[in-house]
């Protein structure tokens, strides 16, 4: 058929007219998908996102998607740009068979996920499972991320826990950047759970995109709580309650803390790991947080943390690697001259906070009688807890591909190192 000018004048008004209110893209693919541990050893907890509303359904089962668990949405905006939604999917996995492998996917009949796999958590206290720990790990300059997608592929790490400052910032560009980071550990946190504890870059919006995105056990919206994994309790605080939060918000986590230490069985979890994001021992020129006179997070929870036995407490913030000798208030706690770390008298202080970011490193001052070691190299923490009675831990350096290695002994922790 051949048009004529004035009928394809006519053809050309009426595809104009049908596409004047094209339908908007559907947004209803699950992107950011990442995990962690429920309140229950036999739960695993999948948290995804979408920019268009969908109902929320994870099919899943070993071998075969033979199960299917659905959860809920929660409406999520930035109040910089409220013209932005997310959709923040959480679905609870639960009775779980321990220590098997399972194949899932997560989304709707609108759009699924690709197919992931995880291993439930085992109930065996003789477990022994991996844990990379690091902090301060961005979107841009996030040095360690590659590495740790291979430790993941190659069924090195089990779980990782990130303690604070992701993205740089989640909450930067109307939330953009954190959802380029949120893909970018998709390859890491959709296999293994991706426990986390709040930074001070988490603070805008009173910690709001923090809150949002993950989905940690209890009731506090992931500020502070507590798991087991094998012979381990492992305990998250919020250190920025005391920069941002109110007295009465300190007083609250400070009650919940103790009666959790309180209440532990430590012929059960004999090693005791405490995680929050700023130090409280630290040695870099950073007079706010290296304050000898001033630490608020030392003030408030150093007696605590001694007087229960903390074995090991893990902190970041400052973008290096510092180990210390057991100390309590300044004072160096060794086990012996010989063996420091051999039945210490005090917890052992880390400093994990070097995976990479926009801000670089912190430099070092003069080294301090309580540190024992420091290094800038990018990179993580890796430990296992082997047993009751020996803890075994490595800093991997993205920089120059060593590892520093440590093995403890004793349930009040020790550290005799090879390095």
């Amino acid at each position: 058929m051949v048009m004529n000018l004035y009928d394809q004048c006519i053809f050309l008004i009426l595809m104009s007219t049908l596409n004047a209110n094209p339908e908007p893209p559907a947004y209803v693919y699950p992107e950011q998908v990442h995990l962690s541990f429920g309140e229950t050893p036999l739960q695993m907890v999948v948290t995804w996102t979408t920019f268009n509303f969908t109902s929320s359904l994870v099919e899943y089962g070993m071998g075969e998607l033979s199960s299917i668990s659905e959860g809920s949405a929660s409406r999520f905006f930035d109040k910089n740009d409220t013209g932005r939604i997310w959709y923040i999917h959480r679905v609870t996995l639960d009775h779980l068979k321990p220590g098997y492998k399972y194949a899932y996917h997560c989304g709707s009949t609108q759009g699924w996920s690709d197919l992931f796999f995880f291993t439930s958590r085992s109930i065996d206290v003789d477990w022994a499972p991996w844990l990379a720990i690091y902090g301060d790990l961005g979107s841009s300059n996030g040095q360690s991320i590659m590495r740790l997608q291979q430790e993941v592929v190659r069924n090195t790490i089990d779980v990782v826990l990130h303690v604070g400052d992701f993205a740089y910032d989640l909450d930067s560009d109307s939330g953009r950047v954190g959802d380029a980071f949120m893909r970018q550990i998709e390859p890491i946190a959709a296999y293994v759970p991706y426990m986390t504890s709040v930074g001070n870059h988490e603070h805008a919006q009173n910690f709001s995109h923090y809150r949002a995105r993950f989905t940690m056990p209890g009731h506090t919206d992931g500020m502070y709580y507590s798991y087991d994994v094998g012979r381990a309790h492992i305990v998250s605080l919020s250190t920025e309650v005391y920069y941002y939060g109110t007295k009465a918000e300190a007083a609250e986590q400070l009650r919940w803390l103790e009666a959790d230490l309180t209440t532990l069985n430590r012929r059960k979890t004999p090693w005791l790991i405490v995680l929050g994001h700023r130090p409280m021992y630290c040695a870099v020129k950073d007079r706010s947080d290296c304050n000898y006179a001033s630490n608020p997070v030392r003030e408030e929870l150093e007696f605590l943390l001694y007087k229960h036995g903390v074995d090991l407490a893990i902190w970041a913030h400052e973008h290096e690697y510092e180990r210390m000798y057991p100390v309590y208030n300044y004072t160096v706690c060794n086990g012996s001259a010989e063996a420091p770390y051999k039945n210490p008298r005090a917890p052992v202080h880390l400093i994990t906070g070097s995976a990479g970011c926009v801000e670089r490193h912190t430099p070092f001052r003069l080294k301090p009688p309580f540190v024992a070691i420091n290094n800038g190299d990018y990179g993580y923490t890796k430990l296992r807890v082997l047993n009751s009675t020996h803890l075994y831990f490595e800093q991997i350096s993205d920089d120059q591909r060593k590892h520093q290695k440590a093995t403890c002994y004793s349930c009040r922790q020790a550290l005799s190192l090879t390095e």
